[in-house]
């Protein structure tokens, strides 16, 4: 690292070190931040995925039912829209689950079997589910980008950045004593010099 060893850029180096050494904490808060959180999502996910495996579980003791002919059922099982949010997590942005909007199971209940009503939310609760595992694992995704980010950063500062301001201070320190010390050494050579030709002066 190639540094000016000047007082300026002494100044120069303790603002940067400073700047650094504050800076530092928040990122350093931000990553436990983010790993918590990733922690955090990763069980909610988990969570969610059992979750949806069980109701799977529930339905396949009626499962044979669904070979019978109801007509609109996949059409009434196809989101609409999928109602998401956003929530901050160390001032990253990821996407909240709301809900789900289908479309409105129109038909006849003396026409469709007994069964439609219950295998309709069973199965729309599925359609849930899998919605809500997709933007949990984007958001995780999300955090996951951003811990690789501000993990860089941390170890940019602690490895890099702070070692050598500090080194740099250190050198330029070490040269502007030297250069103070060699100018005290000159002025006292003047000064005896100078007392020197005033002695001699004087004894003539």
């Amino acid at each position: 690292m190639k540094i000016r060893l000047t007082k300026g850029e002494l100044k120069r180096q303790r603002d940067a070190l400073r700047q650094y050494e504050r800076y530092l904490p928040t990122l350093q808060l931000k990553k436990q931040q983010l790993q918590l959180e990733i922690l955090k999502q990763l069980n909610l996910l988990e969570e969610k995925r059992q979750l949806k495996d069980r109701k799977k579980d529930a339905i396949m003791t009626w499962a044979g039912l669904l070979s019978e002919d109801v007509s609109g059922l996949k059409e009434w099982l196809t989101p609409i829209k999928v109602i998401r949010n956003e929530r901050s997590i160390a001032g990253v942005d990821i996407p909240v689950f709301e809900g789900v909007d289908f479309a409105e199971a129109d038909y006849d209940l003396f026409l469709l079997p007994l069964w439609v009503d219950v295998g309709l939310e069973y199965l729309r609760q599925i359609v849930s589910l899998k919605e809500e595992i997709n933007i949990i694992e984007e958001g995780i995704k999300i955090l996951r980008q951003e811990l690789r980010i501000t993990t860089q950063r941390v170890n940019l500062f602690e490895k890099v950045k702070i070692p050598e301001a500090k080194e740099a201070i250190r050198r330029i320190k070490i040269y502007i004593g030297d250069q103070m010390a060699n100018a005290v050494g000159r002025s006292k050579i003047a000064k005896r010099k100078i007392e020197e030709a005033v002695f001699e002066e004087v004894s003539v």
